[in-house]
């Protein structure tokens, strides 16, 4: 295997990276696309393994994906009003199943090229050369079909929906945590996990450090640290129920101011998987308590009570047919803060993921779980067994008028620009050119501004928001 799957793209700096525009990049990637395509003319299967020769129980596996983004009518204050981006994320994962036992690690590189000065990318988009896993695990049997493992040291993990814990996908960057994982499937399908943590901090988290995409690892620190379970019951309502509990404690230090953030996380969620010829539903609801404190000053010492909450609900079916059409209603509602009460209301998503339900990231992420009240449709088709597509519409509403809405950091205190934010439509293309091995993701959104996004005083007046990418993926 080439040396150069393993390291980022070289890129010139002296020939104005950061000037470089969208149409340029896009060229670039779709020649990449097509020339992969034509070339398609077999399946490959576990490249890397087969290269190194790898021994039984060895797994190695690794993903390059380019992405080419752009933006134009920003939405976020003080942000370039046109940006564009081309990002790399390169992930290397080894494991040894020595069985019962096993140890791994996974390397990941998340850098971007191409941003503005003013460009709104940070920790997302740039982590470079960071080991996000590196563990060592014990699997074992539990009687009646059920097992269990264990797994301490540095790791990324996906609990129940994703909306409050999850190793991202979408993003160029991933949360990771260093502590004890502990996990147990029964036969029929139910599951409990226990864990304790140290969420990994990102970094570099200053500008410049981003915009040269600096190599500095990672931190753990005992000043924040995350604890909780989950338990999953199969068979329930024609579906699954889950419940769960996490738990965050966070604390000042000398050189990281913090909210001081001490929050408990109880939910309940209820779910059916899609299936063809059937009706398929999503219901999660989260209430959040504890303390917090309004910002992070070292002369903020004020610690106000916490009572925020979040609800998804979501109703679909599947169709019958060769394209499998499915259509979705969608709500969701995330507390925000209220000026006047005496609580701290906003919903802290701890450590989620939200492009499949909010739309894309990077750039664009204008929707969260804070401060929203969100209600839509969802369309989705697969003309092919090797691609599918989805399209959606939001509109889009304040929970509190006088926070800030969402990820857009435009606020009126005075809640005299009203509670209406605007209406989001978006629309995605996947597609599999080599299985296993290359395959494409392309979408676009569009966020039509209501009175809130252009009236609020520090609302950008530059128009409604257009966005694009396209990705690239190159499975080893």
């Amino acid at each position: 295997m080439p040396a150069c799957l393993f390291a980022p793209v070289p890129f010139d700096r002296n020939a104005s990276p950061r000037r470089m525009r969208a149409p340029v990049l896009l060229g670039i990637l779709g020649g990449g696309v097509l020339l992969a395509g034509q070339g398609a003319v077999a399946r490959a299967d576990g490249l890397l393994e087969t290269a190194v020769g790898a021994p039984e129980g060895l797994t190695i596996k690794g993903e390059v994906r380019a992405r080419v983004e752009g933006i134009d009518g920003q939405f976020r204050p003080n942000a370039a009003q046109d940006d564009a981006m081309f990002s790399l994320k390169t992930t290397l994962q080894v494991e040894y199943d020595g069985g019962p036992w096993r140890i791994g690690g996974e390397l990941w590189d998340g850098r971007a090229y191409g941003e503005k000065s003013n460009s709104s990318a940070g920790t997302g988009e740039v982590d470079a050369m960071e080991m996000v896993q590196a563990y060592v695990g014990l699997d074992f049997g539990m009687g009646g079909g059920s097992k269990a493992q264990v797994t301490a040291g540095r790791f990324t993990m996906n609990l129940g929906s994703r909306r409050l814990v999850a190793r991202q996908a979408f993003r160029n960057t991933t949360n990771a945590f260093t502590g004890v994982n502990f996990q147990w499937k029964g036969r029929g399908g139910d599951q409990l996990t226990l864990l304790w943590a140290m969420p990994q901090l990102r970094l570099p988290d200053d500008i410049e450090g981003i915009h040269d995409n600096s190599v500095k690892r990672d931190k753990e620190t005992s000043d924040l640290q995350f604890y909780g379970g989950s338990l999953t019951k199969a068979g329930v309502l024609g579906g699954s129920l889950e419940i769960y509990g996490y738990g965050l404690a966070e604390r000042d230090s000398a050189n990281r101011p913090t909210r001081n953030r001490h929050i408990f996380t109880p939910g309940l969620r209820a779910y059916r998987a899609p299936k063809a010829g059937r009706v398929d539903y999503d219901v999660e609801g989260a209430y959040q308590f504890g303390r917090t404190r309004a910002t992070t000053a070292p002369t903020d010492l004020t610690d106000l009570d916490v009572s925020a909450y979040f609800i998804h609900a979501e109703a679909g079916r599947t169709f019958s047919g060769g394209w499998q059409p499915r259509l979705s209603f969608d709500f969701d509602i995330a507390s925000g803060d209220r000026s006047k009460a005496k609580t701290y209301n906003r919903f802290d998503t701890l450590f989620g993921a939200r492009r499949f339900d909010f739309g894309p990231t990077g750039l664009y992420g204008a929707v969260g779980r804070f401060n929203t009240i969100s209600g839509g449709a969802r369309f989705e088709v697969k003309p092919d067994g090797k691609s599918d597509v989805m399209m959606m519409y939001r509109a889009l509403w304040l929970d509190s008028k006088t926070d800030s809405f969402s990820n857009t950091g435009v606020r009126d205190s005075s809640g005299a620009s009203g509670a209406f934010a605007g209406n989001q439509f978006e629309a995605r293309y996947r597609r599999t050119l080599i299985p296993d091995v290359l395959r494409v993701d392309t979408g676009v959104a569009y966020l039509a501004k209501g009175r809130f996004l252009k009236d609020a005083p520090n609302a950008p007046q530059t128009g409604d928001t257009k966005y694009g990418y396209i990705d690239l993926y190159f499975d080893f």
